[in-house]
């Protein structure tokens, strides 16, 4: 499904894409419908523990910025941690407390390592876009660094398996925020960097322009498709047939399982706290 052309021959607009939407679109089609298209939005699932404990430790790590920098102590984080705690998702009160101690030791440990936590960054939590031929990819950036005359996306990690440079150099996400924040801060732009908390591994890889015009070639593919298939819906086109689902393992975490009999056919229901790292 791929091109420029819309259905009736006229030239198609520009589609905006994040790394979710993408993420979505390649996952699984039928979710992609139910989280961007469907109205009213079929009702998602409870909280899943290990989403809760990212978005905590996220939401620390940006507000450690608000501090000067010789307030960006490794106690200081740790507190932070207890500011933006919420129990959703965990199985109890005991759990709770365990992985909220983690959460403490896993930023205060950060700060302590990374030397540059008491720099200024070039942005934190900044939202960036790049209009390219056929989209407009953008999305928001956990911290932007400036290391000479390069500035380096970093992306914080706290799943239970640490990332590796694979990772790294695979990530579309990754290749799009490094072409949007050279692009809105207008200045180079290639490293890119996943660091892991729970372990302290920081994945890292330098792109090459022939990588990231890889990388933005599949983007502007994927999103061709998913527009394409939007467009065809609105126009009366069978849901079922334009996005089918795209079954496996990850069903068991999909926030649309209970509206999907393919998805609980593929794969058994899990607690909310079952990622999280024993």
């Amino acid at each position: 499904m791929s091109g420029q052309m819309s259905l009736d021959g006229m030239p198609r607009k520009l589609v905006k894409v994040t790394p979710s939407k993408l993420s979505t679109w390649l996952d699984c089609p039928r979710r992609y419908r139910m989280a961007y298209l469907d109205r009213p939005t079929p009702s998602r699932g409870g909280a899943w523990a290990h989403n809760t404990l990212g978005a905590v430790v996220h939401n620390a790590l940006r507000a450690l910025f608000d501090l000067p920098p010789k307030a960006r102590t490794p106690e200081a984080g740790a507190k932070l941690v207890d500011r933006h705690w919420v129990g959703e998702g965990f199985r109890d009160d005991t759990q709770i407390a365990t992985y909220r101690e983690r959460a403490r030791g896993w930023v205060s440990d950060y700060i302590d390592d990374h030397e540059e936590m008491a720099e200024e960054p070039a942005g934190v939590e900044r939202w960036v876009s790049v209009p390219t031929g056929r989209i407009v990819a953008e999305g928001r950036v956990d911290r932007i660094d400036q290391r000479g005359d390069q500035l380096v996306v970093v992306d914080y990690k706290t799943g239970r398996r640490a990332p590796t440079v694979d990772d790294a150099r695979s990530s579309q996400a990754l290749a799009l925020y490094a072409l949007a924040v050279r692009r809105t801060l207008r200045r180079p732009c290639h490293r890119v960097e996943l660091h892991h908390l729970p372990s302290g591994e920081v994945a890292a890889w330098e792109h090459s322009e022939p990588s990231l015009a890889r990388h933005l070639s599949r983007m502007e593919e994927a999103a061709d498709d998913l527009s394409l298939a939007a467009d065809t819906l609105a126009a009366g086109g069978d849901p079922e047939l334009l996005f089918p689902p795209r079954t496996g393992p990850i069903c068991s975490y999909c926030d649309f399982r209970r509206h999907c009999p393919a998805g609980r056919e593929a794969a058994p229901d899990r607690e909310p706290w079952s990622l999280l790292e024993p």
